[in-house]
C-alpha cells in the first residue's frame, strides 16, 4: 500500500461513549487488551486497566508517560525486531486468524515478564489500518516451557532405548508418566479380531471411576460415555486406524466424554497399532489427556474476541449514526426554524391584511410544534439512558387511553384519508395498573410512524387483547398497531431500535424526524417490564406487538362534585411569576 494512500484515510476516533462499551467488554478478560495503528508511529488508540496494571503503573497518565502510548514503547528493546517482524508478516498475508508473538516488557519497577500478545489485523477504508491486540502474562508458562522441553529430551532418550521392544505397551508407559495421562491397550488375533481390552486405573480416576467392577475392560465402556456429537466420527477415526494395513494411519483425535462425577470433559486421544507383516494388527496401544482447561481457554478467547469484533462494529456503527443524525438533525431543525423566521417575517410585512397574517401565524405554529418534537425527542432519550425516567403507576381504563389516542391523529387520518379501525371487545379487565402517560407515549409513537409511512387511502388499525397472566391478579395485554404503509426493508429492520436510526434521511424521503422515536419506545416499552416485536416487508405495511404484564384493577370511584354556596364572596386571585427569558415572560402575562 502507497504511504499518501495510507495517510489519507481517517484515524479512528473513539468518543467517551466507545470507551465503556469496549472497557465492559474487555473487563472481564484474564489480560491486557489494547488497540494501535498499524503504522510507522504505531500510536496507541485504546489500552484497558488490566494492561496498565500490567505495566506496574497506576494511571492511563502514568503509563502513557512511561511508554509513550505506542506499541514499541511496550516492548523489551531486545524483542523489538522480532516482534516487527512477526507484525509485518501479518500485516502483508492479511490473515483472519489471532497472530501470536512472545516478548518481553520491562515492568515500572525493573521487573522483566514474557507476554503472550495474540494480534489481529485490520484493514479499513474508514480508518486505516489497525491491530486489536489481547496479551496475557506467559513469564510462568515461558519458564515452564523450558523445563518441559528439558523433560521432553529426557523422555525421547529413554524412548530410542526402548525401540526394539517388539509392543510399544512400555514406551507408552513411560510417556504416561510424564504426562499423567490415562492409557489402554487392546489385543488382536491372527484374524485381526480384537481378544482384549484393558483400561488403566489413572484413566479410571480421570473419568470418575474405581475399579474394573463399575469400569469393565469392554470397548463399550468407553464407547458408551462418548459425547453424541463426536460419538459416530470418533469410532470411524477409531476403526479406520485398526483398519489401514499399511501402518500409515495414526489414530489422534479431539472429543468430550462423560465423567462420573464431573460432567462432560475434553480429552485427546491418540494411538499406535503394532502389526505382524502381513498388516494384521498385534496391539492397539493409546493414551488419554485430559485438556479441558485448554480448550475453554480457547474457547474463552475466541469468544472475547468475537465479544471485542462485535463491540468495535456496534461502536463504529454508533459513530456513524450519530455523524448521520447530526446532518439529519441540522436540516431538520433549520427547516422549522427557517419557516419560522420566514413567515414572520412575512407576517410583520403584511400586517393589514388579516386572514394572511392568520395563515402565517398558522404556519408557525405548526413549525414550532414540530420544532419541539425533535427537541422533545432528544431530550427524551437522554433522559432515558442517563436513568432518570421513573414509572409512575395509577389506575388506568385502557378503551380510555385507545379512544384518547383516535381522538389526537383524527385530523391526520382526515387530512391523509386513511381508514382507522379500534378493536378493544377481547379485554375483560379494562381497568389496569399502569403508567397512563409512558403507555401512551408508546402507542402514540407507534401510531404517528404510521401515519408518516402509509400512503393516502391506506388502513390503520388498534387492537387490544388480554391473556391471563403468570400469577393472581394479573394479565398479559398485547397492543397490535397494523398499517398498509410503504413496509421496512430487512436490513433495516434489524436495526430499527438503535439510537438515531432511519431507512432514509429526511433530505430524501421528505418525512422528518429524529431517529429517535423507536428507540425511546422500546426504551418506554421495557421500563414498563414489556416487550416489543415488529414485522414489515416493503410495500406491504409492518406490523408492531407490544405486550405488557400489567396488574389489574378496579373502576376508580367517581369524583364527588364540589358545591359552593351563592353567598360565598368571590375573590381576586393573583398570580407570581418566575421567568429567566424576557420574551417568554412577555408571552405569558399577555396570554
Amino acid at each position: 500500500m502507497r504511504k499518501h494512500e495510507r495517510n489519507e484515510r481517517r484515524s479512528l476516533v473513539l468518543s467517551e461513549q466507545t470507551f465503556p462499551i469496549i472497557e465492559q467488554i474487555t473487563a472481564g478478560m484474564p489480560g491486557g487488551f489494547f488497540i494501535y495503528h498499524a503504522d510507522e508511529e504505531e500510536r496507541l488508540i485504546y489500552a484497558n486497566q488490566a494492561l496498565i496494571q500490567m505495566y506496574g503503573c497506576e494511571s492511563l497518565d502514568e503509563f502513557q508517560a512511561y511508554t509513550g502510548y505506542t506499541f514499541h514503547g511496550l516492548v523489551h528493546p531486545e524483542d523489538a525486531e522480532a516482534a516487527r517482524q512477526s507484525i509485518k508478516q501479518q500485516i502483508f498475508t492479511q490473515g483472519s486468524d489471532l497472530d501470536l508473538v512472545e516478548y518481553r516488557i520491562i515492568r515500572k519497577d525493573g521487573a522483566v515478564r514474557w507476554i503472550e500478545d495474540y494480534g489481529h489485523f485490520v484493514h479499513t477504508n474508514l480508518y486505516g489500518d489497525l491491530f486489536y491486540v489481547f496479551v496475557e502474562d506467559a513469564t510462568e508458562k515461558h519458564f515452564k516451557a523450558i523445563d518441559n522441553a528439558e523433560t521432553a529430551q529426557l523422555a525421547q532418550e529413554r524412548l530410542e532405548a526402548l525401540e526394539a521392544l517388539e509392543h510399544e505397551t512400555t514406551a507408552l508407559k513411560l510417556v504416561h508418566e510424564i504426562l499423567c495421562s490415562g492409557m489402554w491397550t487392546m489385543e488382536f488375533n491372527r484374524q485381526g479380531e480384537m481378544v482384549s481390552v484393558f483400561w488403566s486405573q489413572d484413566f479410571r480416576a480421570m473419568i470418575g471411576y474405581q475399579n474394573e467392577e463399575d469400569f469393565p475392560n469392554v470397548l463399550s465402556s468407553w464407547s458408551d460415555l462418548l459425547h453424541p456429537e463426536d460419538h459416530d466420527w470418533v469410532l470411524k477415526e477409531y476403526y479406520a486406524a485398526i483398519e489401514d494395513y499399511t501402518g500409515k494411519k495414526v489414530y489422534n483425535v479431539e472429543y468430550r466424554l462423560l465423567t462420573k462425577d464431573r460432567g462432560y470433559r475434553w480429552f485427546r486421544a491418540t494411538g499406535k497399532l503394532s502389526r505382524r507383516k502381513d498388516g494384521t494388527p498385534i496391539t492397539y496401544v493409546g493414551m488419554f489427556v485430559d485438556i479441558t482447561e485448554r480448550k475453554e481457554t480457547d474457547e474463552k478467547l475466541q469468544e472475547q474476541h468475537k465479544l471485542l469484533e462485535e463491540a468495535l462494529v456496534k461502536a463504529q456503527r454508533a459513530s456513524q449514526a450519530k455523524t448521520m443524525f447530526l446532518n439529519n438533525m441540522s436540516h431538520d431543525i433549520r427547516t422549522p426554524m427557517n419557516a419560522i423566521i420566514g413567515f414572520t417575517n412575512l407576517a410583520t410585512t403584511h400586517l393589514d391584511n388579516r386572514e394572511l397574517v392568520r395563515d402565517y401565524l398558522n404556519k408557525i405554529t405548526a413549525s414550532s410544534s414540530h420544532l419541539l418534537s425533535l427537541i422533545n425527542d432528544v431530550l427524551d432519550m437522554s433522559r432515558i439512558e442517563s436513568g432518570r425516567v421513573v414509572i409512575e403507576e395509577n389506575v388506568c381504563s385502557l378503551p380510555e387511553v385507545l379512544r384518547d389516542l383516535q381522538s389526537i391523529i383524527r385530523a391526520d387520518l382526515e387530512t391523509k384519508g386513511l381508514t382507522f379501525h379500534m378493536d378493544d371487545r377481547m379485554l375483560t379487565h379494562p381497568y389496569v395498573i399502569c403508567d397512563r402517560l409512558r403507555l401512551n407515549q408508546v402507542l402514540l409513537n407507534i401510531l404517528s410512524n404510521a401515519l408518516k409511512f402509509t400512503p393516502a387511502g391506506g388502513q390503520i388499525s388498534v387492537s387490544a387483547t388480554e391473556q391471563p397472566g403468570d400469577t393472581a391478579g394479573t394479565a398479559i395485554y398485547t397492543f397490535c398497531i397494523q398499517d398498509t404503509g410503504i413496509g421496512m426493508a430487512p436490513e433495516f429492520l434489524e436495526h430499527i431500535f438503535e439510537p438515531f436510526e432511519r431507512e432514509r434521511t429526511s433530505t430524501v424521503s421528505g418525512i422528518q424526524g429524529t431517529g429517535l422515536g423507536m428507540s425511546i419506545t422500546k426504551n418506554l416499552v421495557e421500563l414498563m417490564n414489556g416487550r416489543i416485536t415488529v414485522e414489515s416487508q416493503q410495500g406491504q405495511g409492518s406490523t408492531f406487538l407490544c405486550t405488557f404484564p400489567f396488574r389489574l384493577s378496579k373502576a376508580p370511584d367517581a369524583p364527588k362534585t364540589p358545591t359552593f354556596s351563592p353567598s360565598r364572596q368571590s375573590t381576586s386571585w393573583h398570580s407570581l411569576l418566575v421567568e429567566d427569558n424576557e420574551l417568554n415572560h412577555d408571552i405569558a402575562v399577555t396570554s
